[in-house]
């Protein structure tokens, strides 16, 4: 049996612009993304803390040390500028390996810097 666990998590990130007028994602900075071990169009699930809104995307690389969160297409009229938002991914493992595995977690601090 598989179970879906979380497998990356960018807790409490702070949400850099919002771009109506795109295809649709998520860029996160090169940084957040290699600390975290999500890769780049990996599906996301968002939590924003401001609002309590909840929803799925995928990635894009943003600048490396830029701090860009933006969030694009649909999902800019869920987040505004100065949101504070978690990121999440998950993986599917069998249920021995799910009970060993220690995800990759990313605590950054308010400038969007990694401090993992």
């Amino acid at each position: 049996m598989q179970i879906e666990v979380v497998k990356s998590k960018i807790h409490r990130v702070t949400v850099t612009g919002a771009d109506l007028n795109y295809i649709g994602s998520i860029t996160i900075d090169e940084v957040l993304l290699e600390a975290s071990n999500i890769i780049e169009g990996e599906k996301v699930s968002i939590v924003n803390i401001n609002n309590g809104e909840r929803f799925d995307t995928y990635t894009i690389k943003g600048n490396r040390n830029s701090g860009d969160i933006i969030l694009n297409g649909p999902a800019a009229r869920k987040v505004q500028k100065g949101d504070v938002i978690i990121i999440m991914s998950y993986g599917l493992f069998e249920f021995e390996e799910a009970k060993k595995f220690k995800p990759s977690l990313v605590f950054p601090n308010e400038k969007n810097n990694s401090l993992t």
